[in-house]
């Protein structure tokens, strides 16, 4: 029974060293950098907004859960909401994307930067957000498309903030991208 529970522990891996520097995560996890390509490929939201929306989310924490609520400061309770894995995607926007897209498991890199692709692009078409405007696509993000087009978002300044810093890091990101995209490593399969 310990040999299955430590073998699935290993199959996510462990948050990167420096999240901060996205080309040591990518030197770290080159697959993460084709996975991000992929998504990017596919619903044309950039690898460093989609980076940048995950730091936030997860730290790049595979099974990030929202902590749970404490009753007398003390007993753990209920956790405010079903956010989970890199993305933190709520289980009912997961299982619309699940609908369209097929099988997915939060806790894959893969899944989370398609699944944020796909609600980037979501957002584009129902909302007008550009694709690579990261602090708007947090908001929608965090509020729900329709929260944001309400703009439900302008009486919590917190969040704001928080956009802010999703934006600032993802143009960290872009600029240290920039610097070493070209010498991430190719997988094998792709070198053919």
């Amino acid at each position: 029974m310990t040999l299955v529970v430590m073998g699935l522990t290993a199959c996510t891996p462990k948050q990167p060293d420096n999240r901060k520097n996205i080309c040591e995560v990518f030197r770290q996890y080159p697959s993460w950098y084709w996975n991000a390509k992929k998504s990017q490929d596919k619903w044309g939201v950039p690898i460093n907004v989609q980076m940048a929306i995950i730091y936030q989310e997860s730290r790049f924490n595979a099974k990030a859960k929202p902590e749970r609520g404490k009753i007398l400061w003390v007993i753990p309770w209920k956790r405010p909401s079903t956010a989970y894995g890199y993305s933190q995607a709520l289980n009912q926007t997961w299982d619309h994307y699940q609908k369209e897209n097929g099988y997915s498991k939060r806790t894959s890199f893969a899944d989370a930067t398609n699944f944020i692709g796909w609600y980037g692009n979501m957002a584009n078409r129902k909302a007008g957000i550009a694709k690579n405007d990261a602090y708007a696509l947090y908001l929608a993000y965090h509020e729900g498309i329709g929260g944001y087009q309400r703009g439900t978002y302008l009486k919590k300044q917190w969040l704001i903030n928080v956009s802010k810093k999703v934006q600032s890091r993802a143009n960290i990101y872009q600029g240290q991208l920039r610097a070493c995209e070209s010498k991430i490593k190719k997988p094998w399969w792709k070198l053919f």
